[in-house]
């Protein structure tokens, strides 16, 4: 059980011990305090067993996910309303329903070939002769160009999404002026997209947002076009550029996986499945709206609990030698996009263009590997990635 009097055991989220290492802090956890406790910016629990996370992600009723934030919002600062991630029901399931089509299986491969010239056109541009940086080079580009093309945004703004992005989701709690005004920026270039669609439709989403009604017929606010807006955008960047990176990240370390998905291409939707589990970018937060616990451990209303998905991915319970990357691993019940109401519209999105982009990549850089002397940075803890992948290529 966790216990805030013990320093030990006083977790911080946002230190170099866990972001550089968190499958080894979530496995010590495991057997000394499952359920940790954080005092830090702000306070909060931190559960690292499948069974306790996937709990509290079910559980609606006695936790909210009005506040979904890994870094602490500080007191007067209006929450960000972005449906459906930080909505409850009964409204959540409505906010959801309008979007799933734009995410569904048929509308996502309709993207494929996008998405696929989008990563040949990245990969035309590395200067292979030299050291590839492939996180910044190949996989900070690649999602925000898709789910750009699919909200309506242009090509050219794609550097602003991508820093705004940053300034969120990777920022520490003492920036919270970062955090700030990347989120005030992006709410005010999606205000000014809005209003210009509201003039003049386009066939983007955001003019589909705009001309659909919730079940009770009324149509969806500016608010709701707004925030959910945001959450597409923000959620599609860092999330699928953190797990290209890691993927590529192990293939220049893992000789063996390297060359046996060269061989077989066919692998490497099953490989992409492995890399999600051990490598599960996100962590997203709840907020106790009633006194409860988790595992016999007391947690108080109004009380934070992180629920590091990757946590629960490495846990023994659930999946044999989980700290063992197996690329043609069967039985894999991961939860790398989140479990309960809120896991992820756009997982569907998400793997396929994780698959496109480790396809592309190894049909042109077959022979790969880390650079000498590369000490690999990881970032975030909102979404955890490498932030730099020096590669040298043959």
């Amino acid at each position: 059980m966790g216990d805030p009097s013990n320093v030990e055991r006083d977790i911080d989220l946002f230190g170099d011990e866990y972001v550089q290492g968190a499958p080894e802090v979530w496995k010590r956890l495991r057997s000394e305090c499952p359920v940790a406790h954080t005092s830090r910016d702000g306070g909060g629990w931190l559960p690292t067993t499948y069974t306790d996370i996937s709990s509290v992600a079910y559980d609606t009723d006695h936790f909210s996910s009005r506040d979904v934030g890994v870094a602490a919002t500080p007191d007067g600062v209006g929450l960000l309303v972005a449906p459906p991630i930080t909505s409850d029901p009964p409204f959540h399931t409505d906010a959801r329903r309008i979007l799933l089509p734009y995410f569904s299986p048929k509308a996502v491969e309709e993207m494929r070939e996008v998405t696929r010239s989008i990563a040949v056109e990245l990969l035309d541009a590395i200067d292979p002769s030299d050291t590839v940086d492939a996180a910044e080079e190949y996989a900070r580009y690649l999602p925000v160009r898709v789910i750009g093309s699919m909200i309506g945004l242009p090509e050219e703004d794609c550097e602003l999404f991508t820093q705004w992005a940053v300034d969120i989701l990777q920022s520490h709690p003492d920036e919270f002026d970062r955090r700030t005004g990347g989120t005030k920026e992006i709410l005010e270039y999606f205000a000014t997209t809005i209003a210009d669609r509201r003039r003049a439709p386009r066939d983007d989403l955001i003019s589909k947002l705009q001309a659909a009604t919730l079940p009770n017929g009324d149509p969806l606010t500016d608010k709701h076009v707004l925030g959910s807006c945001f959450l597409l955008l923000v959620a599609g960047i860092d999330t699928t550029w953190s797990s290209i990176a890691s993927n590529l990240l192990h293939l220049a370390t893992h000789g063996d996986d390297r060359r046996r998905l060269v061989a077989e291409p066919e692998l490497i939707p099953t490989a992409v499945e492995e890399f999600l589990r051990a490598y599960s970018p996100v962590t997203m937060a709840r907020v106790a709206d009633e006194d409860t616990e988790i595992a016999g451990c007391p947690v108080m209303a109004g009380d934070k609990v992180f629920l590091p998905f990757g946590a629960s991915n490495r846990d023994p319970e659930m999946f044999q030698d989980p700290d063992e990357i197996v690329i043609d691993r069967q039985e894999n019940r991961h939860f790398a996009f989140g479990i309960g109401i809120h896991r992820c519209l756009g997982s569907n999105l998400a793997r396929m263009e994780l698959v496109v982009a480790m396809e592309e990549w190894l049909k042109r850089f077959p022979d790969f590997s880390l650079a000498e002397d590369s000490d690999v940075q990881w970032g975030g803890t909102q979404v955890r990635g490498p932030r730099s992948v020096p590669i040298r290529v043959g």
